[in-house]
C-alpha cells in the first residue's frame, strides 16, 4: 500500500492558527472568545490552537508569519529601508494591544540580549517599554550595560512609574545607569542649571557611547503618556497641540512631515537627541492604537532602524505613506 504524505499547511491555515495562538496565549482570550473573535466554532478554535502547536508556532514567545501583518512589514521596510519590522496582530482594546506588543518586543530583545556582548544599550521609557520588560524572562547577559537616554523624573521630581531602567537591570542581571533629571525642563534657565551638573553631563556622555538604543514613541492622539504622567508642563502640551505636532520622539515634538516644531518650548528636553543616536541601531517599540501618523513622522527623521508596532497603527501608517 502506498504511503500518502500529509500535505503542508497553507499560508491561510498558518495565518489563522497563529492568530488563534496569539489570542489565546498573549491576549488572554478563552477558547470561546477566540472562536467568537475569529468567527469560527469553539471546536474549530481548539483545532487551530492545536494546529499552531503542531507546526511549531508556539514557543517561548508566540511566533508566526501572519500574512496580513507580513505584507505591512514588507511595505514599511521597503519604504524606509529598515533592518527589520514586526507588525503585531490586532487585538480588541488598548490594554490587550500593549500586552501583545510587550510580548513581541520581549521576544525580539531576548534574542538581541542573548547575542550581545560587551555592549552599552540606551533605554527609553513609557508604557510600551514597561510592558516589554514585564514580558521579558530573567536572562543572564554578558557584560551588557544599560543607560537612560532621557530624564526619568516627572515635573514634580517624583519617580516616573513607566521608567524601565531599574526593572530591565533586574531581569538581565546587568548594570544600569539612571539619569536623575526630569524628562523636560520647565524653562531654559532650569535646563541650563540641570545640565551644568557634572554628574548629569557625565551620564549623557556615557549614553552617547551606546551602540544600540531601545526607545518608545509618543503621540498627541489618545491618552498620551507624557501628558498623563506629568512629564511635561501643561502649557507646553497646549503649545504643541496648537502648532499641530503629531508626536514626540526623543523629547522633541514633530509635525506630520517629521520636522521639529519650531518653538522655544521644543528645546527643553533633558536627554539625548535624534542626532546623538542616528547611525546606531535604534529599535522603536510602538504601543497604543493611535500611533500611525506619529510613527510616520519619526520614521521620516531616518533615525529608526528596527520597528515593532501594532497592526492598527501599522495600517494607518501604510495608508498615510
Amino acid at each position: 500500500m502506498k504511503n500518502i504524505s500529509p500535505q503542508a499547511p497553507t499560508n491561510d491555515q498558518l495565518s489563522l492558527a497563529t492568530k488563534a495562538a496569539w489570542l489565546s496565549y498573549i491576549g488572554g482570550y478563552t477558547q470561546s472568545e477566540v472562536a467568537k473573535r475569529l468567527n469560527v466554532s469553539s471546536a474549530k478554535a481548539h483545532r487551530l490552537i492545536a494546529f499552531a502547536h503542531a507546526n511549531n508556532v508556539v514557543k517561548i514567545f508566540v511566533e508566526g508569519d501572519i500574512v496580513e501583518c507580513v505584507q505591512l512589514e514588507e511595505k514599511i521596510i521597503n519604504k524606509f529601508g529598515l533592518t527589520s519590522c514586526i507588525v503585531v496582530p490586532d487585538f480588541d482594546g488598548e490594554q490587550s494591544e500593549f500586552n501583545a506588543i510587550g510580548a513581541a518586543g520581549a521576544g525580539f530583545l531576548h534574542q538581541l540580549f542573548k547575542n550581545t556582548t560587551n555592549t552599552i544599550i540606551g533605554i527609553g521609557k513609557g508604557r510600551t517599554l514597561s510592558s516589554v520588560v514585564e514580558h521579558l524572562p530573567h536572562i543572564q547577559t554578558h557584560n551588557v550595560k544599560f543607560v537612560s537616554v532621557s530624564g526619568g523624573l516627572t515635573r514634580k521630581f517624583s519617580t516616573n512609574p513607566f521608567d524601565v531602567i531599574h526593572r530591565i537591570s533586574e531581569r538581565t542581571n546587568a548594570e544600569a545607569y539612571f539619569l536623575p533629571v526630569p524628562y523636560m525642563a520647565k524653562d531654559t534657565k532650569e535646563k541650563q542649571m540641570l545640565l551644568s551638573q557634572q554628574s548629569v553631563r557625565q551620564m549623557l556622555d556615557f549614553a552617547k557611547t551606546a551602540s544600540v538604543y531601545i526607545v518608545g514613541l509618543g503621540s498627541l492622539e489618545g491618552s498620551a503618556h507624557v501628558h498623563q504622567t506629568g512629564l511635561i508642563e501643561e502649557s507646553i502640551w497646549q503649545i504643541m497641540i496648537d502648532k499641530q505636532a503629531v508626536g514626540d520622539f526623543m523629547g522633541v515634538f514633530l509635525d506630520k512631515n517629521g520636522l521639529k516644531i519650531k518653538d522655544p518650548a521644543n528645546e527643553l528636553a533633558l536627554g539625548l537627541s535624534m542626532e546623538d543616536i542616528k547611525g546606531q541601531q535604534v529599535i522603536a517599540i510602538v504601543g497604543g492604537m493611535h500611533k500611525g501618523i506619529a510613527t510616520l513622522a519619526a520614521l521620516k527623521t531616518q533615525t529608526i532602524t528596527d520597528l515593532i508596532i501594532g497592526e492598527e497603527s501599522a495600517k494607518k501608517l501604510v495608508k498615510l505613506m
